[in-house]
């Protein structure tokens, strides 16, 4: 294990590794070297403003894989981008190869994250509803594009999804592993949170479908509106009309969902425009 300075922010790693490229870009002035993804993260400023930038190729302390793997996986994330680009998803701006791995570098977004690890989740759970609800329809927004595109999201849960409290302002992070249509369960337990997963991405051999982010967009209302994995009525705050149109879509047999993000999205738009939020 060693230690790095780098602009007088400190950071550990498995083995030193080259950041030199980095001043090409700024100044570090924040670092993100925990995560289990294989990447080392940097807030960098410049004149210009702040950018955030993805490294692969160093070992970094909490990685459960190769280095190899890591830069293939992060190289393989720039097509995702800039298929899916949507005005509530992290923007990229540029990437290429280093001298010993990959960087990309995305606009950097002045919010804090949902995830539930993070000590700001809390901010999220105190939110007033209305801003619940415009929360949720970005969530919604995004994802209606992902299906028009012809992904299916592998890996989304409340970790990826940024807010800022000032602007009130929705953004997307981290769809590293949304996958092109069609996709197999070939793994057993894919990827992802439990808490956000459909029971066919734990069965090895199950299709990944439409009705497979049906469930995902259901178990994200039970998450902003709810308490999470208690899908109970006495939980939920946003009405019992939205409670039993999230409860299909998070039923445990596809058939028995909805059968289309569009579906879904109009069954739950009809009915945010006959109810006031605000006096759920």
């Amino acid at each position: 294990m060693i230690t790095k300075l780098i602009d007088g922010i400190s950071f550990e790693l498995k083995e030193d590794f080259d950041f030199d490229f980095l001043t090409e870009y700024g100044q570090v002035f924040t670092v993100f070297d925990k995560q289990d993804s294989g990447y080392i993260c940097f807030g960098i400023k410049n004149r210009n403003g702040k950018l955030f930038l993805k490294v692969a190729g160093a070992s970094t302390v909490r990685s459960n894989v190769s280095i190899e793997v890591a830069v293939q996986q992060l190289k393989s994330t720039v097509s995702i981008y800039d298929d899916l680009r949507h005005p509530n998803l992290i923007g990229i701006i540029e990437h290429k190869e280093t001298k010993t791995g990959y960087l990309t570098v995305f606009e950097w977004f002045e919010g804090e994250c949902w995830g539930r690890q993070y000590e700001t989740s809390d901010k999220f759970v105190a939110l007033p509803l209305v801003e619940k609800f415009n929360i949720y329809n970005d969530i919604l927004s995004f994802h209606q594009q992902v299906n028009k595109r012809g992904y299916i999201a592998v890996d989304f849960y409340d970790g990826c999804l940024m807010y800022d409290f000032t602007l009130k302002r929705t953004m997307i992070c981290d769809i590293e592993f949304y996958s092109k249509k069609p996709v197999t369960n070939t793994v057993g337990r894919m990827r992802g949170s439990s808490r956000f997963m459909s029971p066919e991405e734990f069965q090895l051999g199950a299709e990944i479908d439409e009705r497979s982010n049906v469930f995902l967009m259901g178990a994200t209302a039970f998450q902003l509106f709810g308490d999470g994995n208690d899908r109970s009525l006495e939980k939920w705050e946003a009405g019992e009309d939205l409670y039993h149109i999230a409860l299909k879509a998070t039923n445990i047999d596809k058939a028995n969902r909805y059968q289309s993000i569009d579906e879904f999205l109009e069954a739950w738009n009809d009915t945010t425009k006959t109810n006031d939020p605000s006096e759920f």
